[in-house]
């Protein structure tokens, strides 16, 4: 694990690197891999302070979720030095998996317990003996893999969960410019179902969103997200 340093106060900010990660496409069973290389880049995961779960490659986000309350969403399997995880948003289920990155198996383990905790401080993860069946993925990065055993079974997509197919976008990785054009409005896109979750508590929208308007620096603030975002999508 190494740790990234905020501005705000120094905080640090925990960053593990993953030697792959793994989304099951729901039609054809099978998984699609992403893989870390000079190439490519790093797959790394991190948590925010602020509860944020990401999980990248340069560029490129792959997953990105609030973890508040994630314990009525998210379900986590721990099996060795690899993570699967269910997430369930508005009746649609999709299933992914991380595998932690290590100069040997036993370091690999080390990072993936570390991640653990981490996790643990929002939502349960359980664990499985080393000794279960791996779900083994190709080598080959961001291509279809076959699925050689199948997860457990209170992790599986629910059948009949999501009545139709999800944008094509939604099963895609979203760049850092695609999301900073969507929120300059843009770009026409779809985002995963992952971005219409609400962390924030119902109710509280309207107090917060009050107590930003009456802070006298936060048009300034608004114009310098804004700033930000058009560079992003400028790159």
């Amino acid at each position: 694990m190494t740790e990234g340093h905020g501005e705000r106060g120094g905080n640090t900010t925990p960053v593990w690197k993953l030697r792959r990660y793994g989304r099951l496409v729901p039609r054809s069973q099978s998984w699609k891999v992403f893989e870390s290389g000079e190439s490519a880049g790093q797959v790394v995961l991190s948590v925010l302070d602020s509860g944020h779960f990401l999980l990248s490659q340069a560029q490129e986000l792959l997953e990105g979720f609030s973890l508040i309350n994630a314990s009525n969403f998210i379900k986590a399997q721990r099996i060795s030095d690899i993570l699967l995880f269910r997430v369930t948003l508005k009746g649609e289920s999709r299933l992914f998996r991380v595998q932690f990155d290590g100069s040997s198996r036993a370091e690999a383990v080390e990072q993936c317990s570390s991640a653990v905790l981490r996790l643990q401080e929002y939502l349960p993860v359980g664990s499985q003996p080393s000794s279960a069946a791996p779900i083994q993925l190709s080598t080959a990065p961001k291509q279809d893999a076959p699925l050689a055993a199948s997860p457990p079974q209170h992790l599986l997509p629910v059948p009949g969960a999501s009545a139709r197919p999800d944008p094509e976008l939604a099963q895609g990785t979203l760049s850092l410019r695609c999301l900073a054009q969507h929120f300059l409005g843009e770009g026409d896109l779809s985002l995963p179902m992952a971005y219409h979750h609400l962390a924030l508590p119902h109710g509280d929208l309207e107090p917060f969103l009050r107590l930003c308007l009456f802070d006298p620096s936060f048009p300034a603030f608004v114009e310098e997200v804004e700033g930000e975002l058009k560079k992003l999508a400028n790159e």
